[in-house]
């Protein structure tokens, strides 16, 4: 294990407030960032088919050994619940296959993120719906979340991993909290060893399980601040998945109250990281 093959980030870049001086416009935000920071998620990419100037913005903004994580469009995860057409689904993997091009071209994807939602269970047609998406997107590496408990019920759960491992996708390590079926237990495997992944959602129980409920559920939901204790948990199992992954990024979800940026940059220290090749930090001056 080294420590150079760790990374650690937080999931968007606007809303971390402790990373900017008064000032930093939006526009300089992800500069600001890539002065703290090696990895991000990009979310909006869930929402819209993005324009590929915002990719060629971004990739702009950053240094060459800076990353990015992308989410698909929510139709491609099937978050809509009403079943698109498949022609008009094959239409939108193309779309969203040429929108992150600039990423491609610099170099600076390092995975598309599948999150399926969690009503998305252990059933037969969703295995082949998974197996389906990382084989149209085969020349990219795919990290696959699952939400739903059944996944990794005891009588699941080896099956799932070498199912991911068999098809070459990353599985997701989540920490999360346990809130019943729409939620999964902590679960540190690796199935392919150029890359795992953890993602920290915070441990807010009645937040995950009532958000669905309120106009601003993201807030309620992600509404979590890590303790040491809770980080240190985590140190010997990120050493360990680094000894089996060639690369292990690491980021944080949980940006309601603006707790993900502080709790990365204290999971840093707790492994000893000082990332190389960022922005200069004299960007927050300007």
């Amino acid at each position: 294990m080294s420590k150079q093959n760790i990374h650690i980030g937080v999931c968007g870049w606007g809303d971390h407030d402790t990373l900017y001086t008064q000032g930093v416009s939006a526009r300089d935000k992800l500069s600001v960032y890539a002065s703290h920071f090696p990895i991000v998620e990009i979310d909006s990419s869930f929402y819209a088919i993005l324009p590929q100037k915002n990719y060629e913005s971004w990739v702009k903004a950053t240094p060459d050994a800076f990353r990015f994580i992308v989410k698909p469009h929510q139709v491609l995860t099937g978050h809509q619940r009403n079943p698109m057409e498949k022609e008009k689904r094959a239409e939108l993997f193309v779309q969203f296959e040429e929108s992150i091009q600039p990423l491609v071209r610099s170099g600076k994807l390092q995975a598309l993120l599948f999150q399926f939602p969690p009503w998305f269970d252990c059933q037969r047609d969703h295995v082949l719906y998974v197996k389906y998406c990382v084989q149209t997107y085969a020349k990219y590496p795919i990290a696959v979340e699952f939400r739903h408990q059944s996944w990794f019920l005891p009588s699941y759960k080896q099956k799932t991993l070498e199912f991911l491992a068999d098809i070459g996708a990353t599985h997701v390590v989540c920490d999360e909290p346990q809130a019943g079926t729409g939620s999964v237990p902590i679960v540190p495997e690796v199935t392919n060893e150029s890359l795992s992944l953890i993602r920290f959602h915070g441990r807010n129980v009645s937040g995950w399980r009532d958000a669905g409920q309120a106009a601003n559920w993201r807030d309620v939901r992600y509404l979590y601040r890590y303790s040491d204790d809770e980080l240190s948990e985590w140190v010997p199992r990120i050493q360990s998945l680094a000894e089996e992954a060639k690369q292990v990024f690491v980021l944080f979800n949980n940006n309601s109250g603006g707790d993900a940026a502080d709790n990365a940059k204290r999971l840093m220290q707790m492994l000893g990281i000082d990332p190389e090749g960022l922005n200069p930090r004299q960007l927050e001056l300007f």
